[in-house]
């Protein structure tokens, strides 16, 4: 319930009782007090009480609630905290500035718990050993910010707290969340997922520019707008969260931006996907587990690098902070920031995790020079370490200028926009509605191979007309293979070659049943590459791993613009145009193949479903009508 009576925030503190301060809106801060409950899964998360009736609650989500979609983790026991509320208070911006402690704390034996060289190491590891490999595009490996916390915890929670409504300029929440024996206060610049009366968004954040001394200008900023790496780092993100909108929403979700996120210390580009959905707010919470910006890409490879790599649990870092509100109708409506730019207090100690997205061409000191300015970025806020510029004004009565938005500069403005030219219209465009295409009247099966473009793919198939149904590699029966008008077999991580890979095994085998059978196939990256094999083509790694790389290829005449995420590679002699019955379309000095069609078969390597693929749907219509065109005798 709301409360009436005046709210101190210094009782709830001496009293020890649960409760979370939220900074939403920029005017007020909502106090919210109840009972704590841990569960065991998002499903349990106790929205209605015994009764029935609807109830408020804040849950925060750990990263090891990853075990829910079957990836790994180092499995901390860190629980699914459930704030039950009981009561709800609101109280203006000066208010609780008012009531809030602001004696500096004092930090003890400060620093990183791995050193610089060590990191560096391990991002040298990641780069070689898995994206070399084929295992992902990006991977974000994190490390931690580590104090003694002198004096008491709570108290210095509270002053950190103020410290960010004070002087944190553009964050998503700010908040504080004290429950027993743990405390967590932060500044999210990312909403990972909202659902807010049917209409859900995700806001993938990426590209970290740390400002310098003085704060941020149009020209220094063109340069870090201007980097390749930057540019498809977020590429890459908006494509991994497309995968979970269209896991999510019925429409498939729809792009807009890029925008900057303008904060104290550091700036971010972003991009907002929104679509439509039914599904409970529990529910795709976990279809969407966790920001690809925290995690990699693909999610599921994501996770198992992080394991083999990080040396410890992430505790919450790149969970969520979720805020469960009862709708009038009796559902709930989801606000979902993710755990990053936050501070933990557990037994007088503080933690700040940090991470670095590591792409093929990252630099390793660039890498770890990332994670001390993301660590800046939060104790330079909360007052721990000096300030680079000086903190905007609360007093009403002296109000200082607000810094002007660098996205008004019309150059920043237009570098901004002129992004979207690489991308494909189908994702920046309203899409119609499903089920009419031209392809109308027909089933496709999809084959996930653990990339969850799959997804993605589906929704495109959708709008040709298709009927369509994704199956893991490991739940495609034979009898569901046979049954398709169409089978997609499709992308995934790893090496082609494994013959030791379940997985590729059952991607060979799916393969083989309709290329035998004479039945319609397309196959994707992974899967052009296994029909590749089959058809008697060398595979090969590249040189240099296309991950998030966009080109112009030639596909069988017609130029195409699609983009690519693979490492390894079909290869014909240059020049080659057949292997038997089968047509290649390769590059005419390298001689790695881009697409592959023969009797009731097609195969493309890149993926004509990715934000990239400005002609992926056209190359997709074209593909998959001549995989379902009868085959001459």
């Amino acid at each position: 319930m709301t409360g009436t009576a005046p709210i101190i925030l210094a009782d709830l503190a001496a009293r020890g009782v649960p409760f979370a301060l939220l900074a939403r809106d920029g005017a007020t801060v909502e106090v919210l007090t109840g009972e704590v409950v841990d569960v065991e899964l998002l499903a349990d998360i106790p929205l209605t009480d015994a009764a029935g009736s609807p109830r408020e609650v804040l849950a925060l989500v750990p990263f090891r609630q990853v075990v829910e979609r079957g990836f790994a983790c180092h499995d901390d026991d860190a629980p699914l905290r459930c704030l039950v509320v009981g009561e709800r208070h609101s109280l203006p911006l000066s208010e609780a500035l008012a009531q809030l402690p602001t004696e500096p704390v004092a930090l003890e034996d400060a620093g990183f718990d791995i050193d610089d060289e060590a990191y560096a190491d391990i991002v040298r590891r990641v780069i070689a050993d898995e994206i070399g490999r084929g295992e992902g595009a990006n991977f974000v490996i994190r490390r931690d910010y580590v104090a003694q916390v002198g004096g008491d915890p709570l108290t210095a929670g509270l002053t950190w707290f103020r410290a960010l409504l004070e002087h944190e300029r553009g964050a998503y929440w700010t908040f504080l969340v004290s429950t027993p024996d743990h405390l967590a206060v932060g500044a999210s610049p990312e909403a990972h997922v909202s659902a807010q009366g049917g209409v859900v968004t995700m806001n993938p954040i990426s590209g970290t520019f740390r400002h310098p001394a003085g704060g941020a200008t149009a020209e220094t900023l063109t340069e870090f707008l201007s980097s390749t790496k930057e540019t498809e780092e977020l590429f890459m993100v908006v494509d991994e969260e497309l995968k979970m909108m269209s896991a999510v929403c019925s429409d498939g979700g729809r792009i807009t931006g890029p925008h900057l996120k303008e904060m104290s210390r550091l700036t971010h580009t972003e991009y907002m996907l929104r679509g439509t959905s039914t599904m409970d707010p529990r529910d795709i919470l976990r279809e969407t587990m966790f920001a690809p910006t925290v995690t990699g890409s693909p999610m599921q490879n994501a996770c198992t690098v992080i394991a083999r790599h990080e040396q410890s649990p992430r505790g919450y870092y790149s969970g969520v902070a979720a805020l469960f509100t009862p709708r009038a109708d009796g559902g709930h409506d989801l606000d979902a920031p993710i755990l990053i730019r936050t501070a933990y207090v557990v037994d007088g100690r503080l933690r700040v995790p940090v991470g670095a997205t590591l792409v093929r061409h990252s630099d390793p000191y660039g890498e770890v020079g990332e994670t001390h300015g993301k660590a800046a970025g939060v104790l330079g806020a909360i007052g721990a370490i000096p300030r680079d510029v000086v903190a905007r004004t609360v007093d009403e009565d002296a109000p200082a200028p607000a810094p002007r938005p660098l996205a008004e500069d019309p150059a920043i403005a237009e570098l901004l926009s002129s992004r979207n030219a690489r991308l494909a219209a189908f994702w920046l465009n309203p899409q119609g509605e499903p089920g009419r295409g031209p392809l109308a009247g027909r089933r496709a099966l999809v084959v996930d191979a653990e990339d969850r473009f799959t997804t993605m793919l589906a929704h495109q198939l959708r709008h040709l007309g298709f009927d369509v149904t994704i199956a893991h590699w490991s739940e495609a029966s034979p009898a569901a293979v046979a049954a398709a008008d169409l089978v997609v077999s499709g992308p995934g991580p790893g090496d082609p070659r494994d013959a030791d890979s379940a997985r590729i095994a059952r991607l060979r085998e799916i393969v083989a049943e309709r290329v035998d059978a004479g039945a319609p196939l397309l196959a994707v990256c992974l899967s052009h590459q296994v029909l590749a094999d089959r058809l008697g083509l060398e595979l090969a790694p590249l040189a240099s791993p296309h991950q998030g790389l966009q080109k112009t290829v030639d596909v069988f005449g017609t130029p195409a613009s699609i983009g690519f995420y693979n490492t390894f590679t079909a290869r014909v002699s240059p020049g080659t145009t057949r292997v038997g019955a089968t047509e290649v379309s390769a590059d005419a000095r390298t001689g790695d193949v881009y697409a592959l069609r023969g009797p009731a078969y097609a195969s493309v390597q890149g993926h004509l479903e990715s934000i990239l693929s400005r002609d992926g749907l056209t190359t997709l219509e074209r593909l998959v009508t001549h995989a379902l065109s009868p085959v001459e005798a």
